[in-house]
């Protein structure tokens, strides 16, 4: 996943803090829905201060967040986990428009492997 985040993928916000040494800042809903057209399961949220949710992956009985390295040391508790949809997140058009860039940039890194 490294090889196709950028800050292109990051969420426009955000992308004046996106770097390389914190490459998935801003690429949390969009990793997760990539993820669940791979693995299956559920995306869920972390609820944040500001309001919005820090997405990640539910498969079964394990949680999984590619992208929980932006909060650095910060624990986040994934008990309260409200499940995320699509239809919400990608209502916002430039939100799905990453998305797409995303996929397309983790395949194109697949096949340099």
């Amino acid at each position: 996943m490294k090889d196709a985040w950028c800050v292109e993928t990051c969420a426009p916000r955000m992308r004046s803090e996106w770097s390389g040494e914190n490459p998935t800042l801003g690429q949390c809903s969009i990793t997760a829905f990539l993820l669940q057209d791979i693995f299956g399961g559920k995306v869920c949220g972390v609820p944040l201060p500001d309001g919005s949710f820090h997405c990640f992956n539910v498969v079964g009985d394990c949680v999984f967040d590619l992208t929980s390295e932006q909060f650095k040391d910060v624990a986040l508790d994934y008990r309260n986990r409200p499940e995320q949809f699509r239809d919400v997140h990608f209502a916002k058009d430039e939100k799905y428009r990453r998305y797409l860039l995303l996929g397309q940039r983790l395949l194109e890194a697949k096949s340099k492997v």
